[in-house]
């Protein structure tokens, strides 16, 4: 469910947990869309029969395609009314934790820790978690940054 909030409320949103994005599915098309994008072809990730065998037992997703996830499900989770221009303005700590097969479902929990003043608007610093379904460990943990402008 998406949290909609005014921009003069963004100050007090400090420590609002955001909850859980839907689940969406790692498919192979996805994984083919991404290597052809970013010229990454490592046969981990776009060769089934070949990943099979080596060492993670199937093929996994780029962990940037996982963490990239994090744009979708922000957007699912979170939005500030008001504002003229919505920026992602970088990352903080990223650490890619477990590797996400195809095949496997992933979501998002998002944290807003922190909310600053910046020049126009404010930046929120948004802890992140990426899980997989069933998994004992999450895929991703990172600290995302954007920034709203009135």
């Amino acid at each position: 469910m998406t949290t909609i909030a005014a921009y003069a409320d963004a100050p007090s949103l400090a420590g609002t947990d955001l909850g859980w994005s839907e689940w969406l599915e790692v498919t192979q098309d996805r994984v083919n869309l991404f290597a052809d994008a970013t010229d990454d072809h490592q046969w981990i990730h776009v060769d089934p029969a070949r990943a099979a065998s080596g060492p993670f037992g199937a093929p996994i997703a780029h962990g940037f395609l996982s963490l990239s996830l994090t744009v979708k499900f922000w957007s699912e989770l979170f939005d500030l009314e008001g504002v003229t221009t919505k920026v992602n303005y970088g990352l903080d700590k990223v650490r890619f934790v477990s590797p996400v097969k195809v095949g496997a479902r992933v979501r998002m929990n998002a944290v807003i820790a922190e909310v600053t003043e910046v020049a126009g608007g404010y930046q929120f610093a948004v802890d992140q978690t990426i899980e997989i379904e069933g998994g004992s460990k999450p895929a991703i943990v990172a600290r995302g940054l954007y920034r709203f402008y009135a």
